[in-house]
């Protein structure tokens, strides 16, 4: 599955931002989506997944209470809607497809098959 983040951009702290990972090649139901970012001069870290089918949705806590994340399968793609954003919110957003990977294992980017180009988000007044 071929992925693409869209919807990055400058935004202010305390403001909203919805990213986009649409897929091409195959149903993004059938597969395990994830989010990642990362920060500059930091490494990548797990924000949020949504797993194939049954869509359960796991976040990291950083990110907890202010992100929700979920799947169109008519238009085949998941978003991740963020609030309140502040500074430590940005980097460059990844979205991450796996077909296999489970509810718990979601956060491990290494078990990852496809990745995005990844969008940037930057937070900043």
């Amino acid at each position: 599955v071929q992925l693409q983040a869209s919807g990055g951009g400058l935004v202010q702290p305390g403001g909203s931002l919805r990213l986009s990972c649409a897929a091409s090649g195959s149903p993004l139901e059938d597969y395990t989506i994830g989010w990642f970012r990362q920060a500059p001069g930091k490494e990548r870290e797990w924000v949020s997944c949504i797993v194939s089918y049954l869509g359960s949705t796991y976040f990291a806590e950083s990110v907890k209470g202010r992100i929700t994340i979920s799947r169109d399968n008519a238009r085949n793609t998941v978003a991740l809607q963020m609030y309140s954003l502040s500074p430590e919110d940005t980097g460059v957003y990844y979205c991450a497809a796996d077909k296999y990977l489970n509810g718990p294992l979601c956060g491990r980017g290494d078990l990852y098959d496809s990745w995005g180009q990844g969008t940037l988000v930057t937070v900043s007044s």
